[in-house]
């Protein structure tokens, strides 16, 4: 039995009505994408064609996730910075445009945090909370919103707080060969910064796995992690990933300096860095120069370190601290990279060979290193006995030199020569033990006024901190007014050296 012919023709009619408003209500969700096709592939790089529109820098996505940057920016092709593993990638596949920059998280969320300069984590803590993106690259200050540097960062090692003081919104280069304690001074300078209001970052670029590693297990060892963010990339990376860590690094300090804060950037090694960018240039065919390195590589660090400054009060008056490390070869400080850096910072803190096997620790050579700025910025109880510690300290390397030829010594030169022997001992600080205002005040107030004339060499260090421990003795409102920058008094300078005096006469030898 059939239905009938009108019910038929009515269910017809129902189920064309039905489409009919279906495809009315239909928005097609299509968007115009610019796609894109490799052409070649390298190591760290990729050549793509076929999208006309591309702008520098701007951020590209390859297959499985890999972004890119557009680096040479042709009528033909694209030369493509890759940012990470690029081994599944092949000729013809397709690449697309995102229509914006290479971006990093920001936010308080990333205190305490290891990540990578793509903002994913890499302490097993689960994934990074942000509060928003910025740009890699951004415009350093304008001059005018920028204020002097008249605040010191104080790093708790003594012959920098003495002889190269820094100051916050300053450059300070670390620069000697390999294995001198370079590191070593940036992870004290971050250790000191507990209870300073400070804020860490600390950029790893291009180092060993392992390296990276002991430095965070230290910084956490040493509480410091709860102020410090750590940015890496390591020596198997791509890179492309090496060459972006600074700047991203940047942007994650520049979020809190612009909300009023203090912060403190260290680049573990720019030597790295320029090598990184030297071996992309070369893979994209830009023209060589000294070194193999290509003409704009006095650029990338210049707009890099330009960004560290000390904003006016009507912006916050947050700053940025910078302390670039760079590694020279056989102490050869006018190589390339070095006096680049060397002429965009405000100073450098030079570490010699020689000292550090001599076990002179840190093996700062005061000879070599100069701060530019933070003489300005040192508090005032530094200043009354800096000037002649240091002119003191280079008299003692002159003589030194001749007295090892046997040469028969007067009465003065001699002095002159056990002093300076103090001075060096005095100077000598182990890693990991930073040392109060108030203590490096007194000991260096004793060392100047000869105090430690009468300790023999092999107890310089037990009579310091026989002196350290004593200045919690002196009274608060002392120790108040210097810390904050009021000038040594005679009354001070008095009561600092009875201290001293009574210390050390109480020791074996000070009968």
């Amino acid at each position: 039995m059939h239905p009938p012919t009108d019910t038929v023709a009515q269910a017809l009619d129902t189920a064309f009505a039905d489409l009919q408003r279906a495809r009315q209500a239909y928005v097609p969700q299509l968007t115009a994408r610019d796609v894109g096709v490799i052409t070649t592939v390298s190591i760290g790089i990729a050549k793509v064609s076929g999208l006309p529109g591309v702008g520098f820098e701007e951020l590209l996505e390859f297959p499985g996730g890999l972004y890119g940057i557009a680096f040479n920016v042709d009528e033909a092709e694209i030369g493509v910075v890759l940012l990470g593993e690029c081994s599944h990638l092949h000729s013809g596949d397709e690449v697309l445009r995102t229509g914006r920059v290479m971006d990093v998280p920001v936010g308080a969320g990333l205190i305490g945090r290891v990540l990578t300069p793509l903002g994913a984590a890499l302490d097993g803590k689960g994934s990074i909370v942000f509060e928003q993106r910025l740009p890699i690259e951004r415009d350093a200050t304008p001059i005018m919103d920028r204020a002097p540097v008249t605040v010191p960062l104080q790093t708790g090692i003594k012959v920098i707080d003495a002889l190269i003081p820094i100051g916050r919104g300053q450059r300070e280069l670390i620069l000697g060969d390999r294995q001198t304690g370079k590191t070593a001074i940036a992870l004290d300078t971050i250790l000191n910064q507990r209870d300073q209001n400070v804020l860490c970052v600390y950029c790893a670029i291009g180092q060993r796995a392992a390296a990276v590693a002991q430095v965070v297990a230290d910084l956490r060892e040493q509480s410091a992690m709860d102020y410090t963010i750590v940015v890496v990339t390591e020596g198997n990376d791509a890179p492309g990933l090496q060459y972006i860590a600074p700047y991203a690094a940047t942007s994650i300090a520049e979020y809190f300096m612009g909300q009023g804060r203090d912060v403190l950037i260290v680049y573990d090694d720019l030597t790295h860095h320029a090598r990184a960018y030297r071996e992309l240039s070369l893979l994209l065919r830009r023209p060589p120069g000294r070194e193999a390195f290509p003409g704009d590589i006095f650029y990338i660090h210049s707009r890099l370190l330009e960004r560290a400054t000390h904003l006016r009060a009507a912006l916050g008056g947050g700053s940025l601290t910078a302390l670039p490390i760079i590694e020279t070869e056989a102490q050869n400080m006018a190589a390339y990279i070095p006096t680049n850096l060397i002429s965009i910072t405000d100073g450098q803190i030079y570490l010699s060979p020689s000292l550090f096997e001599l076990g002179v620790l840190p093996a700062i050579d005061v000879g070599k290193s100069v701060s530019r700025v933070g003489g300005k910025t040192q508090l005032a109880a530094y200043r009354a006995v800096a000037g002649d510690l240091k002119l003191a300290y280079a008299q003692f390397e002159e003589l030194e030199s001749f007295a090892r030829f046997g040469t028969r010594l007067d009465e003065h030169t001699s002095r002159v020569i056990e002093h300076g022997r103090r001075i060096r001992a005095c100077l000598k600080q182990a890693e990991f033990e930073p040392v109060a205002v108030m203590e490096q005040v007194c000991v260096l107030l004793a060392l100047t006024s000869g105090l430690f004339d009468a300790v023999p060499l092999e107890h310089m260090r037990e009579a310091e901190l026989a002196l350290r421990e004593a200045a919690a003795q002196l009274p608060e409102a002392l120790c108040l007014r210097l810390s904050g920058g009021a000038a040594l008094s005679d009354e001070d300078r008095a009561a600092v050296l009875q201290l001293a005096e009574a210390v050390l006469q109480a020791l074996e030898w000070g009968a």
